[in-house]
C-alpha cells in the first residue's frame, strides 16, 4: 500500500465532489483555446427541482461511453443548463444602505479636481461590488457551494464571486474612507460567523474553501472600525471570536518552535492547509502540476503545499519553492513566513488593546506578553542584520518538533514580504531600525516605476516580478509613513504616488481597476499565474482611497503618467 500523507484533511461537500467531476470533464472536452475557467463549474448550484442523486445519475449516463472522460461540448452544455443555475446567480446585487455618491468630508486633502473626480468613481465601485447571499443558500445549503452569510458582502470582482478573508481588510480600509461604516461592520460580522462555525475564518465563503484559512487580519479589521466609530459593542462581540482564531493559528500544525543559539525557544506560526488533494476550484491545474510525481505520498504532499500557498494568499510565488522557479518544488508548509507572523503580532497587539477597552487587565497582560515574545522571535529567527531586512525561515524537518535555528535556513532572496514588519508600530517607531530598513529597501531592487515589486524573480507566477499587489504596497507604505524618519516618510509618499498614478492610467485605458499591476512600468496591469487578470477590484479600490486619504493630492501635481 502507498504511504499516505497523514496530515489533517477537512472534507468538502458531495456537491463539490460532483462539480469537480463536471469541471474535469469540461476541461477535457473543450478545445484548449476555448476551455472555460475551472472555477466557473465549481460555483454552480443545483437547479430546483433536481436533487443531487438524480444529477449524479444523469452525469454518469453522459460520461459512460467516454473512456478519455471527454464528451461532446454541446451535450455537456445542455447537461449544465438543464441541471444547474449559473455561477454567481445565488449572489444577488445589493444596494448598500450607507452609500452616498459624495460623502461629507470625503478626501478633503485631494485638491486636484481630476484626481477628486476619479476618486469619486473609485468610491462608486463599492455599489457594483455589493452583493447579498440569496435566501436559497440559507434554505437549501446542500444545493450550493456558496456559504450562507448574515450580512451583505463586498466581493473582490470578476471570477471572485464570494467574500475573501484577507481582501476584506483593504476593502474595509477603503470603506472607512468612503464613510460606509455599516457595510464595513457587516463584512466583519460575516467573517466572525465563519470563525464561530468552523473555528477559523475561511479563505473564502465557499464549501470548497473550508479546508484552509487566509492571512489572519480579522483583529485588524475590528481595530480599524473601532478607531473610527468607537463601537465598543463590536469589540466585545469580537474578542471571543478572535481568541478562537488566535488558538487556531498558535496550535497544532500551524505552530512551530525554533530554538536559538542560547537555548531559548521561540513560538512562531506557519501556513498549513487541511487538504492533500487537488484544490476543487483548480483541480485540473493541480492534477497536471502533480503529474510528474510517481508515488501517492509525494502527490499528496505537493497538493498540501499548493493548498497551503493558497492559504498564504500569495499563490503562487518562488517564495514557496525549494528550487525556484521549479513549480514542482513547492514546499509552503516548510516555510516560517515573515508576513504571517507580522499579522499574528498585530493580532496580539490588537487583543491587548481590546482587552483594555473592556477592562480585562489579565487579558491585556497575556497579549502584551505574547506580543513581546513574538517581537523577540522576529529578532532571533527572521532579522538579518547584514541584509537589513527580515527573512523567511526554512524548516529542516516537518515542524512538529522544536528545531534549532541555523543561519543558512534563512531565505536570502528578496521579497516585498521581507519588509512587512514595518507595518507594526514596535518596528516603525525604532528610528535606528527604520534607517537600516529604508536603506535596504532602497538598495533591494524592489522599488519600481509603479510601486513595489513582489519579488525580483520573473517566474511567470503572479506573486513574483513584475507584479505588484495592493496589500504589500499599503503595509510597507503605511509603516514607512508612520515612522518618525523624514526619508522614510518621503519614500512612502513617492511609492504611494507611483501606485496611484499607475492605477489611474490603467483605469483610463481599460475602464477598470485591476487586482494587480505590472509595476515595471506605469499604466500596465499584471498577469501570470493560473487565471486571466481580474478586474473590479476590492482591495485595489481600498488601497487607492487609503493612499489618497493619507497623502492627498496637490492641485498642481499631475496624475497623468
Amino acid at each position: 500500500m502507498a504511504v499516505s500523507d497523514s496530515g489533517p484533511v477537512v472534507n468538502t461537500t458531495p456537491l463539490v465532489t460532483l462539480l469537480e467531476r463536471v469541471q474535469i470533464t469540461a476541461l477535457r472536452s473543450y478545445p484548449k483555446k476555448q476551455s472555460p475557467d475551472p472555477k466557473f463549474y465549481i460555483d454552480l448550484s443545483l437547479k430546483l427541482p433536481h436533487n443531487l442523486s438524480t444529477v449524479e445519475s444523469a452525469f454518469n449516463d453522459l460520461t459512460s461511453g467516454s473512456r478519455d472522460l471527454s464528451v461532446p461540448v454541446e451535450k455537456l452544455k445542455t447537461f449544465v443548463d438543464q441541471y444547474f443555475d449559473g455561477a454567481g446567480e445565488d449572489l444577488l446585487h445589493h444596494e448598500p444602505e450607507d452609500f452616498v455618491s459624495d460623502p461629507s468630508e470625503f478626501l478633503l486633502n485631494v485638491e486636484n479636481k481630476q484626481v477628486r473626480d476619479w476618486a469619486r468613481e473609485v468610491h462608486g465601485l463599492w455599489k457594483t461590488l455589493s452583493r447579498k447571499v440569496s435566501d436559497s443558500v440559507r434554505e437549501f445549503p446542500e444545493r450550493h457551494t456558496l456559504l450562507p452569510l448574515p450580512e451583505p458582502v463586498i466581493i473582490p470582482g470578476s471570477r471572485f464571486r464570494e467574500v475573501y478573508y484577507w481582501d476584506s481588510y483593504w476593502v474595509i480600509k477603503g470603506l472607512m474612507t468612503s464613510k460606509m461604516f455599516t457595510t464595513a461592520k457587516g463584512l466583519v460580522t460575516n467573517l466572525m460567523s465563519l470563525v464561530e462555525t468552523y473555528g477559523y475564518a475561511l479563505n473564502g465563503a465557499r464549501a470548497y474553501y473550508t479546508n484552509r484559512s487566509q492571512p489572519p487580519l480579522l483583529s485588524s479589521m475590528v481595530y480599524e472600525i473601532y478607531n473610527v466609530t468607537k463601537d465598543e459593542e463590536l469589540v466585545r462581540k469580537a474578542i471571543p471570536v478572535l481568541l478562537k482564531e488566535y488558538e487556531f493559528w498558535n496550535s497544532g500544525k500551524h505552530k512551530v518552535v525554533i530554538r536559538d543559539a542560547s537555548g531559548a525557544d521561540h513560538i512562531l506560526s506557519r501556513y498549513y492547509a487541511m487538504w492533500n488533494m487537488p484544490r476543487p476550484e483548480s483541480a485540473v491545474f493541480d492534477q497536471e502540476s502533480a503529474s510528474g510525481f510517481s508515488n501517492t505520498l509525494e502527490k499528496q504532499r505537493f497538493h498540501r503545499d499548493i493548498a497551503t500557498a493558497a492559504e498564504s494568499g500569495c499563490d503562487f510565488s518562488t517564495r514557496w519553492m525549494r528550487n525556484p522557479p521549479n513549480f514542482s518544488t513547492m514546499a509552503t508548509t516548510s516555510v516560517v513566513p515573515v508576513d504571517l507572523n507580522v499579522f499574528l503580532f498585530k493580532m496580539e497587539l490588537d487583543l491587548a488593546f481590546m482587552m483594555e477597552i473592556i477592562g480585562d487587565a489579565n487579558g491585556k497582560d497575556r497579549f502584551t506578553k505574547a506580543a513581546k515574545a513574538r517581537e523577540r522571535a522576529f529578532e532571533a529567527v527572521f532579522w538579518n542584520e547584514k541584509a537589513g531586512q527580515w527573512l523567511d525561515y526554512w524548516l529542516s524537518f516537518d515542524g512538529d518538533e522544536p528545531e534549532t535555528w541555523k543561519a543558512e535556513n534563512q531565505n536570502t532572496n528578496v521579497f516585498a514580504s521581507n519588509f512587512a514588519p514595518m507595518w507594526i508600530s514596535s518596528f516603525n517607531s525604532d528610528e535606528n531600525l527604520v534607517k537600516k530598513v529604508v536603506k535596504a529597501l532602497e538598495n533591494s531592487g524592489l522599488i519600481a516605476p509603479a510601486g513595489i515589486l513582489t519579488s525580483l524573480t520573473n517566474s511567470g507566477q503572479q506573486w513574483d516580478s513584475p507584479n505588484g499587489w495592493a496589500p504589500q504596497q499599503e503595509m510597507i507604505v503605511t509603516g514607512l509613513a508612520r515612522s518618525g524618519l523624514k526619508e522614510a516618510k518621503e519614500m512612502a509618499e513617492e511609492i504611494a504616488r507611483r501606485w496611484v498614478k499607475s492605477n489611474y492610467a490603467v483605469y483610463k485605458t481599460s475602464g477598470t481597476i485591476h487586482e494587480k499591476l505590472d509595476v515595471s512600468k506605469i499604466g500596465e496591469y499584471g498577469g501570470g499565474g493560473e487565471y486571466k487578470p481580474q478586474t473590479g477590484f476590492g482591495w485595489s479600490n481600498g488601497v487607492i482611497l487609503t493612499f489618497l486619504e493619507e497623502f492627498g493630492w496637490p492641485s498642481d501635481l499631475s496624475i497623468e503618467p
